[in-house]
């Protein structure tokens, strides 16, 4: 398999963001969905529109999120419209909440290795392609979060996310399933969604406030490693992999901090097993600019 490219810049701005897109060589067409992280009511560390909002605006897409499977601000659609109004994400941008109403879309995946389904928000048929704008960071239970959690946990529904937590038992406590299965559930629901837009998916990683937990703590710590920089990439597993291995190589004191919280939940093995089932490549070429 051939390298992926991905493009890496220090200097973490919004028109290096823009830039980076365009490297990419392919322009999203039709009605572009934006999936990113709102950020959860308290978060101190999750991404605003300011650094999005050239992108966003190129790209003339629609910012897209999905109900939380957890209690707080993001768990009902009129909590989540309240707080995306709050967090500035309705100012600047057309918004659409996927599963505000029901029924979910069903994305079947007869090849899962651990889900044969994944529920998404039914609204995710009103577009022709996606952005993925992530936000790398730790998670508590992912170990971290990049392009393949958004695009697992970030597009499935609030009752997809329990499902892919749960790896397809949603009853009980479902956070609490074998947790290399849950990974690997995450990996399939990725896929599925990768096929829905046939290859119609790019990808930036912004490597900023690095916490080791995710913007959807309310309570998260502080970042401890030092700024790295913004990633793009028309390949997943290659994007995620590269933000990894820039934290193994980070001379940064704070870097063995976030390290453990991503070896300490297999983090890893979710990009492996995206790359084993065939959602993207390991192997790539940073691209630095």
């Amino acid at each position: 398999m051939e390298k992926s490219k991905v493009y890496f810049s220090r200097e973490i701005t919004p028109e290096n963001v823009l830039k980076l897109y365009k490297l990419l060589g392919k322009e999203l067409k039709g009605n572009v969905a934006v999936k990113l992280h709102s950020g959860e009511k308290g978060n101190q560390n999750f991404i605003g529109p300011e650094l999005w909002r050239p992108v966003i605006d190129h790209v003339g897409g629609t910012v897209v999120e999905c109900n939380t499977a957890y209690d707080g601000a993001r768990n009902t659609t009129e909590r989540h419209r309240k707080l995306l109004a709050e967090h500035g994400w309705s100012k600047y941008f057309k918004v659409d909440l996927l599963d505000a109403q029901g029924p979910d879309k069903i994305l079947e995946i007869p090849n899962g290795k651990k889900i044969k389904k994944n529920y998404v928000g039914k609204d995710i048929d009103n577009y022709d392609s996606m952005l993925v704008l992530s936000h790398f960071k730790g998670h508590p239970m992912g170990g971290f979060g990049g392009a393949i959690k958004q695009l697992s946990i970030g597009v499935a529904s609030s009752y997809g996310k329990k499902y892919i937590h749960g790896v397809g038992n949603t009853e009980g406590n479902f956070w609490g399933a074998d947790h290399d299965s849950f990974l690997e559930a995450m990996a399939d629901a990725a896929g599925s969604v990768i096929d829905l837009f046939d290859g119609n998916i790019l990808y930036i990683n912004v490597m900023k406030n690095m916490s080791v937990d995710c913007d959807c703590c309310a309570v998260a710590e502080d970042p401890c490693i030092k700024d790295i920089g913004i990633l793009a990439s028309d390949d997943p597993v290659a994007i995620d992999r590269a933000c990894v291995d820039l934290v193994i190589s980070s001379g940064d004191p704070g870097r063995d901090h976030l390290l453990e919280r991503i070896n300490s939940r297999n983090g890893v093995h979710t990009i492996d097993t995206a790359y084993e089932i065939g959602y993207g490549n390991t192997d790539y070429e940073l691209i630095e600019i």
